[in-house]
């Protein structure tokens, strides 16, 4: 059984960076598709950053090209949202999630709980 925790996220201003944390259990950051996804409130979730798809470099979201980046770390149990040049719309509660489909559609098997993320204009 996979479990995955956030942390990290915190209430910053615009222009400030935030680095989110993801500690898994039962798989590793290696192991398959997994990423970031975000959920503002009132509105639907949408995913943020991808890695391990087909072996190609890591996918994001267009509004966070260029701010955000995807990594682990060496122990192959976190992940990480590098996060710069955080802007308002950007605030939401920031969930790791992954499963054998989230490469393909978005959809993921297991997620984490959540960390949320503020940023004040």
């Amino acid at each position: 059984q996979v479990f995955l925790a956030e942390s990290g996220g915190g209430a910053v201003q615009a222009g400030d960076s935030l680095r989110l944390s993801c500690r898994m259990s039962g798989r590793t950051f290696s192991g398959g598709p997994m990423g970031w996804f975000r959920q503002a409130s009132g509105k639907a979730h949408e995913f943020v950053a991808l890695v391990n798809c087909n072996g190609g470099e890591p996918e994001y979201a267009e509004s966070v090209k260029g701010r955000f980046t995807i990594s682990g770390d060496k122990s192959d149990r976190v992940m990480f949202l590098e996060m710069k040049s955080l802007k308002p719309e950007d605030t939401a509660e920031y969930y790791c999630a992954g499963g054998p489909k989230t490469c393909v559609s978005r959809e993921y098997v297991y997620r984490g709980q959540g960390t949320p993320v503020t940023v004040y204009s």
